[in-house]
């Protein structure tokens, strides 16, 4: 069956959206002042980036929900998808993210305006390291998403045959990734907030930039290259090292 390149990219755009209004709304719920989630803590951010991951899935089948860049480009580099696949998926992303942040800006309008910090508002959208130091941060968004892309590649017979991409991604495997996800969120997230995502961070990121949030402050542009570079070397690595690696451990 020939890709409808069209439903692909709604089916990203679907996916990401959904990824990142609960995503950014779980981060939003523990930060934000006055909200009924204050101070809850991050490991109830990684289990709500772990269900955010799962709804995600569930509602982008027709694309093999990738809803990740890096996860776009292990599929193009393993052949799972065409370079046109790739382009579509990924642009379909970055605008699903978008839209996932400001609904989640929308949900949390007057919460935002209560609260005082600008770094706690820009938080919600995007990603920051607990120590900058960007050679690093660099690797452990590289090592982290090497992680996600590799395990992935892991599960068992994954792929929708019709339009060649991953029903591990999909349907009843969306719960393995969204345990996947809140596993390397616990063991891997301390140094930079784990991105693992392009689309996840620069999206947002834009929103931040553009929405008329309070006293909103910067938007970090400076850091923003680390969770968008990190995840693409990462998935890159895994697609390249996962048919051998794989193939040794079966």
């Amino acid at each position: 069956m020939d890709t409808n390149l069209g439903l692909y990219f709604v089916s990203e755009v679907v996916g990401t959206a959904m990824l990142l209004l609960l995503g950014g709304g779980v981060v939003a719920n523990v930060a934000l002042k006055g909200t009924k989630g204050n101070g809850a803590g991050f490991l109830m951010v990684t289990w709500g980036w772990g269900l955010a991951v799962f709804a995600g899935v569930l509602v982008s089948a027709y694309s093999g929900a990738q809803l990740n860049p890096a996860v776009s480009i292990g599929l193009l580099v393993a052949g799972k998808i065409t370079a046109a696949q790739f382009g579509v998926a990924v642009a379909a992303q970055m605008l699903g993210a978008f839209i996932g942040a400001v609904l989640c800006w929308l949900s949390y309008k007057e919460h935002f305006d209560m609260e005082p910090d600008a770094a706690t508002k820009l938080g919600v959208f995007s990603t920051g390291p607990a120590n900058r130091s960007y050679a690093w941060n660099l690797v452990t968004e590289i090592i982290a998403t090497f992680v996600l892309v590799f395990v992935i590649f892991g599960f068992a017979d994954y792929g929708v045959a019709e339009v060649g991409v991953p029903a591990g991604l999909g349907g009843v495997s969306a719960l393995p990734v969204a345990l996947l996800v809140v596993g390397i969120g616990v063991s891997l997230g301390g140094p930079t907030g784990y991105a693992i995502n392009p689309a996840r961070d620069l999206g947002p990121r834009i929103a931040h930039a553009i929405l008329p949030i309070k006293g909103k402050g910067g938007s970090d542009w400076g850091y923003s290259w680390v969770p968008v570079v990190g995840p693409l070397i990462g998935g890159t690595l895994a697609a390249l090292l996962a048919p051998s690696l794989l193939s040794l451990a079966a």
